[in-house]
């Protein structure tokens, strides 16, 4: 082990025994008593040493190896200490791409705060490389979205789209105003491209199973009412296929990320319409007569801050759970609407009439942590 102190977490004195890392209370961790020879030991922690050395080191502060350890430990289970050389091999093949992990060193931090144990972040970051993501649709949210997790290190995004880019769907994170003209599915592969910290890895398939398989879909489709009120036949489809999806996008005014369907576990689009039509009756007919031709708007209203703000969320909650964690977004919908922009949720439960059957599965829930520093002994 080669212990660090991880730089994401800034380091302050309360009094001349007390050491807090970390400024929110979603990350302060307070270590105490500390006697003026760990205070010094505290500084050879940069990740540069392993134990053997830092032994040798210590004992000029009159500390032993087993207060060492002790040390170590106590600030490894707070989750202040890092360990740049663990997380396994594909942590060490990212690590061998420099160019790609200087893109992701602040990724990386952020991930040593979100996943505390030595080397988990590496190796989370290094999983990343070998997902796939499919987004549907490459309108103001859906290209920023695929660029976004192209550039947090998801290794293969794919986008789904037709026709080709117009004026109005450039933004300055998503599609370039070179773009206009292309067709959307080009334009979006050459903006994933360019994201991906050191272009995207090579993706290896089995002559038998063809390509991975997706890891996650994000259905971010141009017309807003498409993510409002999502479409039951493909939502089958990829309940039945296992594949967990993600909805999100832009209708009127109104910004919407979720819910995320866990396939067999939580609310799907298909309980979304029945709870719906269930509390109101009329929905059904309004939604047929939006759908028509005629009731199409040639202008749909999609403004760029709030798509920007709906991309930047959705990337964010698939991220979370590419990584292995449970987003606020699954089995639940949040809202934002202009001009106050205050995000809302609304929960999306499994209907028991609802092909899905998530009915009685609690794959859903989550448990909130919590709020304050905390507090660790580490003298």
């Amino acid at each position: 082990m080669h212990p660090m102190l991880k730089p994401a977490l800034r380091r302050a004195w309360r009094d001349r025994q007390t050491v807090q890392f970390g400024i929110t209370p979603a990350q302060a961790v307070v270590v105490s008593p500390v006697d003026p020879a760990t205070g010094h030991f505290l500084e050879l922690l940069d990740g540069t040493q392993g134990l053997p050395i830092l032994y040798e080191r210590a004992r000029a502060l009159n500390m032993g190896p087993g207060q060492v350890d002790e040390l170590v430990q106590r600030l490894a289970a707070a989750g202040v200490v890092d360990d740049p050389t663990a997380g396994g091999a594909t942590a060490d093949a990212l690590r061998n791409r420099a160019g790609t992990l200087e893109r992701l060193r602040p990724d990386l931090a952020s991930l040593s705060l979100i996943h505390p144990e030595p080397g988990a972040a590496a190796g989370r970051l290094a999983a990343r490389r070998a997902m796939r993501v499919q987004v549907r649709g490459a309108g103001r949210v859906g290209a920023t979205v695929a660029a976004l997790l192209a550039g947090a290190g998801v290794g293969q995004v794919d986008v789904l789209d037709g026709g080709v880019v117009r004026p109005d769907d450039v933004t300055p994170g998503g599609l370039p105003e070179r773009s206009v003209g292309e067709r959307r599915s080009t334009a979006a592969r050459h903006l994933v491209r360019q994201a991906a910290p050191g272009g995207p890895p090579r993706q290896g398939r089995h002559p038998d199973t063809g390509p991975p398989a997706f890891s996650l879909i994000v259905v971010a489709p141009r017309e807003g009412l498409d993510v409002y009120a999502p479409n039951t036949a493909d939502a089958e489809d990829w309940v039945r296929a296992g594949i967990p999806h993600l909805y999100t996008g832009v209708v009127e005014t109104t910004g919407v990320v979720g819910p995320l369907v866990l396939p067999g576990g939580t609310g799907c689009a298909g309980c979304l319409s029945l709870a719906r039509t269930e509390r109101d009756p009329g929905w059904p007919r309004l939604l047929a007569q939006w759908r028509s031709g005629r009731q199409r708007t040639a202008v749909p209203a999609c403004d760029l801050a709030l798509a920007t703000a709906v991309a930047g969320l959705a990337a964010g909650h698939a991220l979370a759970f590419l990584d292995g964690d449970l987003p606020a977004s699954a089995g639940s919908r949040w809202e934002a609407s202009l001009p106050q922009l205050d995000w809302r949720s609304q929960p999306v439960g499994p209907h028991r009439d609802c092909f899905c059957g998530a009915v009685g599965n609690t794959r859903g829930e989550q448990v909130s942590g919590a709020s304050g520093p905390q507090d660790t002994m580490a003298g």
